[in-house]
């Protein structure tokens, strides 16, 4: 009787585990922005499952740096501002791109002013 709840809760536990690394665990996010086409991100799990999510660059309104308060601590998160078709001026989405690996400001700028430089030269083009 002892024996076979132990049994049932240690099996109850792994798959737990296996389905916690399977959904939530990420080991890897990445972005790919490209002027003329537009902007890919790839989120890699633990589990060797893909997660990956395409914008076109026609739907992009800006790339920005925002900020929250999370634990008693500021952070600094990547977000991309979707146009809004029914009105251009507005923003229909706000897309968070980094959102498990939270790196430091420092880093973000790096890859903010790269967003900026491509994002200005496709609009030079149009």
């Amino acid at each position: 009787q002892n024996t076979s709840v132990l049994s049932a809760s240690i099996v109850l536990t792994l798959v737990g585990m296996m389905l916690h690394l399977h959904l939530f665990k990420i080991d890897q996010e990445s972005m790919l922005i490209i002027g003329s086409i537009g902007v890919q991100m790839n989120t890699l799990y633990a589990s060797g499952r893909e997660s990956v999510r395409f914008i076109e660059m026609r739907k992009v309104k800006d790339i920005v740096i925002n900020e929250a308060i999370y634990m008693q601590k500021v952070i600094y998160y990547l977000c991309i501002l979707l146009i809004d078709p029914g009105n251009p001026t507005g923003v229909s989405e706000v897309v968070p791109v980094f959102q498990s690996a939270k790196p430091r400001l420092d880093c973000l700028s790096q890859v903010y002013r790269s967003c900026q430089e491509i994002l200005q030269q496709t609009q030079e083009e149009q």
